[in-house]
């Protein structure tokens, strides 16, 4: 070979393996390599990677949640290199990327091995917080803190703890990860430990929500769900045992109410004992109030015990038992034929109510208001308010009824009048002329009565009502009377024909020839005679 073949020879061999050099050096790019730190400048580390040219990396990079690593020259380093040469001529590098990288791999087989990571909470963000991963950035949703919701991470900031890796995506670099699950589990295993020890039967300390230590007793233990079945009072005496004994029947105590329910109110009678006063037994008045009108909660209460059952561990209480009944202390301060005083409470199709001490009822009924005229016509003089005195009737302590009367007040026009014998001739008053017949009061008496138009005269020609007027006096015979019914019946039509028949029996007869004008006559003129 020549000179000249050699040197090309040589020209070609030098500028194939130069390019193969270039070719190995563009293959580094997007990789992880390792450098040495040769200089640092101010905050940023100059660092050869065997390139034709070195690279700058600032320090910060080389800290970070957790590390802070000092730089110094001579130590090697790992970075990611981006290009091989930038516009400067230099290598362009990133110590954050190879960690990046560096924990990607990392986490990417513990995640398939479902592999617990240490990580540290750094930042907050909308819907959670961040996680370092040892140079990985995580999203850990505000759920997935802890097994309870806390208000307050402050205390989980920079601390390296646990975490397990839900979701990855390396394509879009999202990391979801989770601290609850790992204390959840962390939890079920301690739990696990703790029932395999534990024994039903059992007596052990545990602690309640204020620290206090408490013996306890244990029920039941569930293996599969693990959970325990936890006791005080199965080590202490049953506060029900004898307790009939200890609460007969009408005994009275006193007690605290507890709860108050819409049907009544417990009330505490001992340290686990409690029972039921029921809204019927609240009140000897108030039936229709709700339980938390007449007592409240904490209130201290004298009750009466009305049924205990000790197999169904209920007692039944009676807060109005306490009290004396109303009606029965009515009876006997007022007496049957007493007079009361009240106000109108109500008016019913049955009479009127009246309020009466004691806070009880008292009803006057339609019958008592008026001897002589309606009640459903009485009624419409009175109303609501008005304070009206009655006479006591009846008292039925067992059906909480009192009777009252208003008429009672005044005397009995029946019984004031004497007696009336069929056949009596009355001197009346006309009171109204109505079109059925006339209203009529008894002359020398409060009786009144009516006489019907058919009554008022013998001819049907006279039996015009408008041939009276109010005030008139008219004779009329008395053609009923029942004491016992209250009824009186008058008839001037019956007077009249009376009248006639006696002048027929003295004068004559249609037998003497006398006729009935002149018999008539005869009597008129006796009658007149004898008035002279």
């Amino acid at each position: 070979m020549s000179a000249v073949e050699s040197y090309h020879a040589g020209r070609e061999d030098f500028a194939a393996l130069l390019e193969e050099s270039f070719a190995s050096n563009d293959a580094l790019e997007g990789s992880v390599i390792k450098g040495i730190v040769v200089a640092i400048e101010k905050d940023m580390a100059i660092i050869d990677v065997g390139l034709k040219t070195e690279g700058r990396v600032a320090l910060k990079e080389f800290t970070g949640p957790g590390r802070d690593q000092e730089i110094k020259v001579g130590d090697e380093v790992e970075v990611y290199l981006d290009r091989i040469e930038n516009a400067l001529g230099e290598a362009v590098i990133s110590r954050d990327k190879a960690r990046r990288e560096e924990s990607w791999v990392k986490l990417e087989k513990a995640f398939e091995a479902r592999e617990k990571v240490s990580g540290m909470i750094f930042n907050t963000v909308k819907g959670g917080y961040t996680v370092d991963l040892d140079g990985a950035v995580a999203f850990l949703p505000r759920s997935q803190v802890d097994i309870r919701p806390i208000r307050d991470v402050g205390p989980l900031m920079g601390q390296p703890q646990p975490f397990e890796i839900l979701k990855m995506d390396r394509r879009r670099g999202n990391i979801v990860v989770s601290r609850r699950t790992v204390l959840e589990e962390t939890r079920a295993e301690a739990r696990s430990e703790l029932v395999a020890s534990l024994e039903e039967g059992q007596v052990i300390d545990g602690v309640v929500t204020i620290g206090q230590t408490v013996k306890v007793k244990i029920i039941k233990i569930n293996q599969e769900t693990h959970r325990i079945s936890l006791g005080i009072k199965q080590l202490l005496a049953d506060p029900w045992d004898g307790i009939a004994a200890r609460y007969p029947v009408g005994a009275r105590l006193k007690g605290r109410v507890t709860n108050i329910t819409d049907y009544g109110a417990f009330v505490e009678v001992e340290p686990g004992i409690e029972g039921l006063i029921h809204v019927s037994e609240m009140s000897w008045t108030k039936k229709n109030v709700h339980p938390g009108k007449i007592v409240s909660t904490s209130q201290e209460v004298d009750v009466a015990i009305l049924e205990v059952d000790q197999v169904k561990r209920r007692i039944s209480l009676g807060l109005k038992q306490t009290l004396r009944n109303p009606w029965e202390v009515f009876a006997e301060t007022h007496p049957s034929g007493s007079v009361v005083e009240g106000e109108v409470k109500n008016k019913t199709e049955f009479g009127l109510f009246l309020g009466l001490e004691g806070d009880i009822d008292g009803m006057i009924h339609l019958s008592d208001l008026d001897w002589n005229r309606p009640g459903e016509q009485v009624i419409e003089e009175y109303k609501k308010g008005d304070m009206l005195q009655a006479v006591v009737l009846d008292v039925d302590v067992e059906k909480e009824r009192i009777s009252l009367g208003l008429k009672q007040l005044g005397g009995d026009p029946f019984v004031d009048a004497g007696e009336f014998k069929k056949g009596q001739v009355v001197t009346c008053e006309v009171i109204e002329v109505k079109e059925a017949g006339l209203d009529v009061k008894i002359a020398g008496t409060d009786m009144t009565t009516f006489i019907k138009r058919a009554e008022i005269a013998r001819e049907r020609s006279e039996q015009r009502p408008e041939r009276f007027a109010a005030g008139e006096k008219v004779d009329a015979r008395v053609i009923l009377f029942d004491k016992k019914a209250r009824k009186i019946q008058v008839s001037i039509k019956a007077l009249e024909m009376a009248e006639e028949k006696e002048a027929m029996a003295q004068y004559g007869s249609a037998d003497s020839g006398a006729s009935l004008g002149d018999i008539l006559g005869a009597a008129l003129k006796k009658a007149n005679t004898e008035k002279k």
